[in-house]
C-alpha cells in the first residue's frame, strides 16, 4: 500500500489533478500486480498526458 500512496502523491503534485481519479486509477494498477511505485507513478502520468 506504500507504493500506492507514494504513487498518488507524486502523480497529484506533478500534475495537480483530482486526487480521487488518480486514486482509482493507480489503484486499479496496483490491484493488477504493479507494485513499484516508480512504475505506478509512470503509468499514472502516461495516463493523464493522454486524457
Amino acid at each position: 500500500m506504500d507504493a500506492q500512496s507514494i504513487a498518488i502523491d507524486t502523480v497529484v503534485a506533478l500534475t495537480d489533478c483530482d486526487r480521487d481519479m488518480v486514486a482509482a486509477f493507480i489503484r486499479r494498477l496496483y490491484l493488477a500486480g504493479v507494485r513499484d511505485p516508480k512504475r505506478l507513478t509512470f503509468k499514472g502520468l502516461q495516463a493523464l498526458a493522454r486524457a
